[in-house]
């Protein structure tokens, strides 16, 4: 573990820097599980990583160092259970924060936590949380970001990074440095208890917010307005049905 010179308060000021592993959030669970008190703001973060997992247990994959895969361990506390989907806001918030000053507004977040700009994916986040009582005490959260990477697997068709886009090679330490002071800024904006500036920037930085799509509930296509998300994180959609609130595993937005 090493010191570094990221101009935050407390994120990623330890980092460790691995060449290969499994997942930077396995191998941070596995430095929790060692009963070590680790520092809050802890990254672990990775040049390849062979087993990294997105949202239902999918793989992530990326190519060795041209990527951005690191994991951030955080200390929510202050969080009830019920609370959990606003640090996913948060951290979401965080990451398009920064990508937004790169891209411009057309950077989104798909709903819950993948990170798009236009029609393409560039980027997701899985968090883990530990739940004490009725509050949250820790988080791993797992991030992968697309950045240098120019060729990507036929099957992933919507796939696309930064040096695509722009047409530029980044700095994968620099931008690591803007991210991690991104996402700080609104973990501690929800630190403080500033939750409907959260739910309104969040609301607004929806992937498709107000245009009408086509769902896959399971069982059958429908039509559906994106509307919003609940305190909960539950998708909110809008039909001549009236209005319906899905859970991540029971609805899919077709692209």
């Amino acid at each position: 573990m090493q010191s570094n010179v990221f101009i935050t308060r407390f994120v990623g000021h330890h980092l460790v820097k691995l060449i290969k592993v499994d997942s930077t959030s396995n191998y941070l669970k596995t430095l929790l599980s060692n009963f070590k008190p680790l520092p809050q703001g802890t990254v672990i973060m990775a040049d390849e990583q062979f087993a990294g997992r997105g949202q239902s247990n999918q793989k992530w994959l990326s190519q060795a160092g041209k990527n951005l895969t690191f994991s951030i361990f955080l200390v929510p506390h202050f969080l009830a259970v019920h609370q959990q989907f606003k640090l996913n806001q948060a951290i979401t918030l965080g990451i398009t924060d920064c990508l937004i000053k790169l891209l411009g507004n057309n950077c989104k977040v798909k709903w819950p936590n993948d990170i798009y700009f236009n029609e393409d994916k560039i980027g997701g986040v899985l968090i883990e949380n530990t739940v004490r009582g009725n509050k949250i005490s820790e988080s791993v959260i797992g991030i992968g970001l697309n950045v240098n990477q120019t060729q990507f697997d036929t099957a992933l068709k919507n796939a696309n990074s930064l040096a695509n886009i722009l047409g530029v090679d980044f700095d994968l330490m620099a931008l690591l440095g803007d991210i991690l002071l991104a996402i700080e800024i609104r973990y501690l904006e929800l630190a403080v208890g500033n939750l409907s500036v959260l739910d309104i920037a969040f609301t607004q930085r929806l992937f498709r917010f107000k245009q009408l799509c086509q769902f896959y509930d399971g069982k059958q296509i429908f039509w559906a307005t994106i509307i919003g998300v609940s305190n909960t994180g539950l998708l909110i959609l809008e039909n001549d049905a009236g209005q319906q609130h899905f859970n991540l595993k029971e609805v899919e937005l077709l692209l």
